[in-house]
């Protein structure tokens, strides 16, 4: 079907009244443009019933209305609705009638509108959000129409949405072999005599294969159609080399176009087992992988192509060639980004079954709806190459009981009749499934530990025994036996915080693969050299690449209770434990895991806060340490200072204002991190990385100067919707003024408008739709949406202590 988004001319507003007797549009409704966040419209608050989950926001009702014309000309159309993602309890109502409702957050799904149009005149398209009751979510979700909405438009006889699936049954050394199933659908009450001609377009626009067959369509009728088209000299997609190729159905009736599809794919092939890993085309693949929630940072959950490709971009820059989306079906806009430019998708389907782990959250909707939704997810994929695992759940509580596992094996099976090209798994925490034996699983550790003298800390924290001992617990007896059972359901074994289990597990089971579904970011050094190691370990997932809104303070280093961790207190209100944080900036962790890679030969300097030298880390497992990289350090000339480098090679030297300060090991040996300790002295410091001697790289990490400035840097990119422009304090050289706190206010006029405008601060007094905000750690960021019209856009930065910086852009 021919599709066009249906993102402008909408009415937005609150609803406060449910039993609303009038149906119609309040004078204080919004003209808004989808895609549309309403939560994050909203400023923080700490009397949230959400708290921390999600950053301080809650959820409310919202209505949304757009009024269209629908032509005479439609009644013999098929025409319907696509959304993308609205969060959550979502209701359509087409001139006051029920037409579609989705309880799921995350689903693309398509409302159908011929039965309730009226033709030649102006409907009203009204979709309800019931997002009111919290909690609902473990994280922040957004709400409202949060992901792109579209009009789809045919005739009668028609190629169902989503329903042209493009599979790759076999690749030789010369040529490739595609599968394309078609499905088509008759509304008309007579016989149609079809032709489906399919047209295969390399990524230049040249034809490469083609093929046209007859079809007859009775009364009503639906019908799959077949077709095996040979591609010459195929090119192949990977996350290394990302081909596409586009093909073009279009269906004729009486040498007459009456509908056309284009879908972009790759040509790929995928095995999996104990014994060589998983390999892409034949070629063994380890996953550098990144878990990733679906927010878009500034702002909130709202989805736009050029938000998802500038993420993965980053995160390909960073060394990742592997996302899960944790814990919901990605966005359409991120898979597009995934194809085009290399970054292979674990795909994940729920975060709770039958089990609610908030109080109104999908565990109420599942059992009636999760075969839908699942439905929805695979189509959703099917086409996409990067789409190469579907996680099918995420630390599950129930998978400890014989009703879970057979649950599990039930959405395994389904995943698999609707796409036998992937693999599945379900990401599981062996200490979630325990249940009723965790009592058991904590006295048996304690006992160990007590027995050992190496028993610290308070034992009857469970969360703290965690932190300290999760390799001794994941590896108990009755984690086992939850395994045993669960493990078979699946292809692959999706092991939360469980790296201990991988050596012996590879023994025990020798036909288990394994997958590190999430990991603690400091451990990366361990679990690598596993990954590396053992071949029926496929990767590793961080958690997480790219931080986010909610589970506030969950990677916040801190020295009182309070300040971050588990504990933290608003006004608190995002996870800061990404590589990258919200803003886009790679943060240390990021480097360490490059380095660990082996992507990465020159050193990174890290430095501790000096100011909170000597005083105990309060920090959980997602936490390396409270280092940045800057040389730049007020009133701490003199005082000692720790500096942690990030270093390849045999050894690693570092220098300080051309004085060597010794070397000492690096790599492999040391962890890949090696510290030095000294007197912090303002100026200039070297880190060189040696192998056999010679210098393999190096860093430079310089003091700013006093005198600075506020400057724009617009961000490069391809022609796009939306501009980012990183913000920084720092001098002449670029050097970044890293404890700068400035108060910064934007102004923007012309050709664009401003959407988003904040910092990378966890703890951020500014909420991102406001026209001020304070730099952290030297940083802030803008962003902004293009108007419809091409011309020139001003922007003006002021501050508090500094000159105003203005730039004009031509978009």
């Amino acid at each position: 079907m021919l599709e066009k988004k249906f993102n402008q001319s909408w009415k937005f507003w609150l609803d406060r009244d449910a039993f609303a007797l009038v149906w119609n549009i309040p004078e204080e409704a919004q003209d808004i443009t989808l895609p549309h966040d309403a939560m994050i419209e909203v400023d923080p608050n700490p009397e949230s019933a959400n708290k921390g989950n999600t950053g301080y926001r809650d959820g409310d009702n919202y209505n949304y209305v757009k009024l269209f014309n629908a032509p005479r000309e439609y009644r013999n159309k098929t025409v319907m609705m696509k959304f993308e993602g609205v969060y959550m309890n979502t209701f359509v109502y087409i001139n006051g009638q029920l037409a579609a409702k989705r309880p799921f957050g995350y689903s693309t799904f398509y409302v159908h509108l011929n039965d309730y149009l009226k033709y030649g005149e102006e409907n009203e398209i009204r979709v309800i959000v019931r997002n009111g009751a919290m909690t609902n979510s473990r994280w922040y979700s957004g709400g409202g129409i949060y992901r792109d909405v579209y009009l789809l438009v045919a005739d009668l006889t028609y190629m169902v949405p989503a329903g042209i699936q493009i599979k790759t049954d076999s690749i030789e050394d010369d040529y490739a072999v595609v599968d394309i199933s078609t499905e088509l659908k008759n509304r008309c009450h007579t016989p149609a005599e079809l032709v489906l001609e399919t047209v295969i377009k390399d990524g230049a626009g040249t034809v490469v294969s083609a093929d046209k067959i007859p079809v007859v369509l009775f009364e009503g009728g639906a019908r799959k159609v077949s077709q095996r088209i040979v591609i010459d000299n195929p090119k192949l997609w990977s996350a290394d080399i990302p081909e596409l190729y586009n093909c073009v159905s279009k269906l004729y009736q009486e040498d007459e176009v009456i509908d056309e599809s284009e879908n972009k794919f790759g040509i790929r092939i995928l095995q999996v087992d104990a014994k060589r890993g998983l390999r892409v085309n034949g070629k063994t693949v380890k996953l550098r992988g990144a878990c990733v929630h679906h927010d878009s940072g500034l702002l909130g959950a709202a989805t736009y192509d050029d938000v998802k490709y500038r993420q993965v971009k980053i995160l390909k820059e960073a060394g990742f060639n592997a996302i899960r989306m944790a814990h919901n079906p990605i966005s359409q806009a991120m898979l597009r980004a995934c194809d085009e430019l290399g970054m292979y998708v674990m795909d994940e389907s729920f975060d709770m079954w039958t089990r609610c782990k908030s109080d109104y959250d999908y565990g109420m909707y599942f059992q009636e709806w999760w075969e839908k939704d699942i439905e929805a997810m695979v189509r959703k994929d099917y086409n996409h190459p990067s789409v190469i695992l579907y996680s099918i759940g995420n630390e599950i509580p129930e998978l400890g009981t014989n009703k879970g596992v057979e649950i599990c094996h039930q959405i395994s099976e389904k995943v698999k009749s609707l796409d036998n090209t992937r693999f599945t798994l379900v990401s599981i925490n062996g200490v979630f499934a325990a249940g009723d034996v965790v009592d058991k699983i904590v006295a048996d550790v304690v006992a160990e530990l007590n027995k050992e003298g190496t028993l610290e800390g308070n034992v009857n924290n469970f969360m703290a025994l965690m932190q300290d001992h999760m390799d001794r617990i994941v590896v108990h007896p009755e984690i086992t036996k939850i395994l045993e059972k669960v493990c078979p359901t699946t292809d692959i074994a999706g092991y939360n915080y469980m790296a201990a289990r991988y050596e012996e597990d590879g023994v025990e089971y020798p036909n288990r693969v394994i997958v590190g579904s999430e990991t603690y970011p400091p451990g990366i050094a361990r679990n690598w050299e596993l990954v590396k190691k053992y071949s029926h370990v496929i990767g590793d997932f961080t958690w997480t690449g790219w931080d986010y809104i909610g589970e506030a303070g969950v990677g916040v280093p801190a020295y009182q209770r309070g300040e971050g961790g588990f504990g933290a207190q608003y006004p608190c209100q995002l996870a800061y434990c990404g590589d990258i944080d919200i803003t886009g900036f790679r943060r240390p962790a990021s480097y360490f895991r490059e380095v660990v890679f082996g992507l990465r030969k020159d050193p990174y300097i890290a430095v501790q806060n000096p100011h909170k030298y000597g005083e105990d880390l309060i920090k959980t497992p997602w936490v390396m340490s409270d280092s940045i990289s800057s040389w730049t350090w007020k009133e701490s000339e003199g005082k000692p200072i720790i500096i942690e480098i990030y270093s390849p090679g045999e050894e690693v030297e570092l220098i300080c204002n051309g004085k060597s300060l010794g070397k000492k090991a690096a790599g492999k040996l040391a962890g890949f991190r090696t510290y030095f300790e000294t007197s912090y002295e303002p100026g200039r410091l070297t880190a060189i990385a040696y192998e056999n001697g010679l210098e393999i790289g190096r860093m430079d990490l310089s003091t700013a100067a006093k005198e600075r400035k506020v400057v724009i840097k617009p961000e490069a990119g391809r022609d796009q919707e939306l501009i980012y422009l990183p913000i920084e304090i720092c001098d002449k050289d670029g050097n970044i003024g890293t404890e700068e706190e400035a108060r910064l206010e934007i102004t923007v006029e012309g050709a664009a408008e401003i959407i988003g405008f904040g910092s990378a601060n966890p703890k951020s007094d500014y909420n991102y739709n406001k026209m001020v905000t304070e730099t952290f750690q030297g940083r802030a960021l803008a962003i902004l949406k293009k108007k419809e019209n091409e011309g020139t856009v001003s922007i003006k930065v002021s501050s508090d202590k500094y000159q105003d910086e203005v730039i004009e852009l031509e978009i």
